[in-house]
């Protein structure tokens, strides 16, 4: 029974190259700065939704 257990079992998988799939270059940078564009603008929807759910306010 120890052997059927032991068959079943997948040998590791060898650690692949990853880095050849990412862009380089012009690429690279471009996405960088959309990335960022995005962070900021969660962050900023993020904020704008914790201000607007606040009762703390009298006008």
């Amino acid at each position: 029974m120890n052997d059927e257990l032991v068959n079943d079992i997948t040998p590791p998988v060898e650690q692949e190259n990853y880095d050849k799939d990412l862009p380089k270059g012009e690429k690279a940078v471009h996405n960088t700065e959309v990335r960022k564009r995005i962070d900021d603008l969660l962050e900023k929807k993020r904020l704008k939704e914790l201000l607007d759910d606040s009762d703390d306010w009298d006008i």
